[in-house]
């Protein structure tokens, strides 16, 4: 599981527990002029994660770490599929974060606003 939090006009990801082991991450900092989105996707569980690069992929159980699929770096730290949100990115290392968070429509919310104001800052 992971907690999202914003500071200085980044969003921040903290992978939490042995998440962080699993994962090989503890943390990802990424400018959110290069966010482009959020949303909670439940069923992107069943989408194929393509070839691992680094983490752990027990497939029921956890997917966490670097995966690359059709061109594309996608990292993820999900155990429950109810709590899956995908956060699209762009000129960034990954393309995709997809990331389990306690409460996935609080998380949307929180990078919507965040793009908003960092929006109307600019």
């Amino acid at each position: 599981m992971a907690r999202l939090s914003v500071a200085d006009g980044t969003l921040i990801v903290e992978v939490e527990g042995l998440d962080k082991l699993w994962a090989l991450r503890s943390r990802l900092e990424i400018p959110l002029a290069n966010v482009r989105g959020a949303t909670a996707d439940p069923g992107i569980v069943h989408e194929s994660k393509g070839l691992r690069l680094g983490g752990t992929s027990l497939p029921g159980v956890i997917t966490a770490g670097t995966f690359r699929s059709a061109g594309e770096w996608v990292f993820w730290d999900v155990h429950n599929p109810a709590g899956a949100i995908v956060i699209q990115l762009a000129d960034e290392r990954y393309s995709r974060l997809v990331i389990e968070v306690a409460d996935p429509r609080a998380a949307v919310a929180l990078v919507e606003e965040a793009m908003r104001a960092a929006g109307a800052a600019s």
